[in-house]
């Protein structure tokens, strides 16, 4: 044998895989506490009018420049699309791609019986769902980043027809973050204790409760901002100012009043 040949030609293990697995966990981790972080923000409505105003503000610079920069908003809503692309791109490669192979993954998933399994069909389907779901609400995060506040979101959810929308998109999100969170524990071995399968257990019921709590605070959300838009419709597109703003000087910047244009 001479030495050398064929050596090309043998298969050698590719690290591409474990790569894209490392970067689909990492940007779905990323997505998920973002999410959180999110539903914390937009629920201040729940406090007052005043607080969701502030921490709007507060994304927009205002505090730090003495006027609103909108556009700040949009920079991180596009980094957020940056990262749901690349997620979504790499969840794909693991949906079954044709007919027979859903045939198969139902008809093991009917036979094994294992509620893991079912977690990931809910996790595929409500990421397949997501796809569409998502995508007016960041849109108009993107592109009308100023229709953000007290009035402005509510008026978009109520008036503009956005609350079906804003109902799916929470259950898709919330679900679709929640089971993904614990199938990372899961995989790499997160509070993994001596007895793997007690602490799966323990895993399972915290992502449930989080689940549920996050689903509370998200339609008790959406309820205030649906009343707030209820209340609000007879002057669809004025701006909400906080008093103690309107009492000194309103911000330079402050856009006048306008109708939010639907995607």
């Amino acid at each position: 044998m001479i030495a050398g040949v064929g050596l090309s030609d043998r298969v050698r293990a590719s690290r591409w895989p474990a790569r894209l697995d490392v970067t689909q966990s990492a940007t779905g981790l990323a997505l998920a506490l973002f999410m959180w972080g999110h539903m914390f923000f937009v629920s201040s409505i729940l406090i007052s009018k005043d607080a969701m105003w502030t921490v709007t503000k507060f994304f927009e610079g205002y505090f730090f420049f003495g006027r609103p920069y909108p556009v700040i908003v949009s920079i991180v809503v596009a980094g957020v699309i940056a990262l749901l692309v690349v997620h979504a791109f790499l969840a794909m490669r693991k949906f079954p791609i044709n007919y027979r192979q859903f045939t198969a993954f139902r008809d093991h998933m009917k036979m094994m019986r294992h509620s893991d399994t079912t977690l990931w069909a809910w996790q595929a389907f409500t990421g397949f769902a997501l796809f569409f779901l998502a995508t007016p609400h960041l849109y108009v995060m993107l592109t009308r980043p100023e229709l953000i506040g007290p009035f402005e979101s509510a008026d978009r959810v109520w008036t503009g027809n956005y609350w079906p929308l804003y109902i799916l998109l929470l259950l898709a999100v919330e679900l679709h973050g929640g089971i993904g969170l614990y199938r990372l524990a899961v995989k790499w071995g997160w509070f993994e204790g001596r007895d793997p399968a007690a602490t799966r257990r323990r895993l399972k019921t915290l992502k449930w409760v989080l689940t549920v709590f996050f689903l509370v605070l998200g339609f008790a959300t959406l309820a205030a901002y649906i009343t707030i838009g209820i209340e609000h419709a007879g002057r669809y597109g004025e701006r909400y100012v906080p008093a103690s703003v309107t009492a000194t000087q309103p911000p330079a910047s402050m856009p006048a009043p306008a109708r939010p244009t639907n995607p």
